[in-house]
């Protein structure tokens, strides 16, 4: 479904990806770890175009396209087969819950109004937030806004949904919450790239993990294989704050 390869990106003489190559499979879960500045979210915006990569190629729906090149036509294909999930919400505050998830099919998809509100309740439906369809955003919790915004993703059936770090901008007694949406959908086959600090969701979910540093991936596996059987020194190093080395098989 997805292919990247040696995709490179540098913010002036800061190199954040230095040839990245990855693979996405149609009901894939990837889960993308790795310590802060390795890259993961630079990536994560380069696949739909937030950020415009130096170099690189990717394959998308059966289609080749150079991601320092593509065109306006191409860009506007991959972003409406895709949908990004933000850390901060990213919520219209002036328009209700039901009004920020219909905005995209509106504007973006010219989908008929009466048709944008029957996909977007049916999306707010199932992430729990139909009954607050319509509250402002600032009489939600950090918690509801995301899971909103997490509706407001669902609502376009999107190839492919793109979550940058969901939880991380959560309260902890908030996180649950998001997370047992995220795999809800991963459970309907909804293939999904995310970047996050949370290990037991990764350990749960995934089907494929990834960890990155220094904007290379240093080892890619199954949970298994990452977080008990790492190969590489980088990998055990990071997991070794967070996972009992006696977990180990090495």
């Amino acid at each position: 479904m997805l292919e990247l390869k040696n995709v490179k990106k540098s913010f002036g003489k800061n190199k954040i990806l230095k040839g990245v190559d990855i693979n996405v499979n149609k009901g894939d879960v990837v889960v993308i770890l790795g310590p802060s500045g390795s890259g993961k979210t630079t990536l994560l915006r380069t696949i739909n175009f937030l950020e415009r990569a130096d170099s690189g190629t990717m394959i998308f729906d059966g289609k080749t396209y150079d991601m320092k090149k593509a065109g306006k036509k191409d860009v506007n294909f991959i972003r409406k087969n895709t949908a990004f999930v933000f850390q901060n919400y990213c919520l219209f505050n002036n328009k209700t819950v039901l009004q920020n998830v219909t905005e995209g099919l509106i504007v973006g998809r010219k989908v008929p109004k009466a048709e944008a509100e029957e996909k977007a309740r049916a999306a707010l439906e199932k992430v729990g937030m139909l009954e607050y369809a319509d509250y402002y955003p600032s009489k939600l919790s950090g918690g509801m806004q995301q899971r909103v915004g997490i509706a407001r993703a669902v609502a376009v059936s999107p190839d492919i949904i793109l979550f940058d770090e969901p939880t991380s901008a959560l309260d902890p007694e908030l996180v649950g919450d998001v997370l047992k949406v995220i795999k809800k959908l991963a459970k309907e086959d909804i293939t999904m790239i995310v970047v996050t600090h949370e290990m037991s969701f990764a350990e749960d979910v995934a089907n494929k993990v990834i960890f990155m540093a220094d904007g290379v991936v240093v080892e890619e596996g199954t949970p298994d294989e990452i977080f008990y059987r790492p190969k590489e020194e980088r990998t055990k190093q990071f997991l070794s704050r967070i996972i009992p080395m006696d977990n180990y098989v090495i």
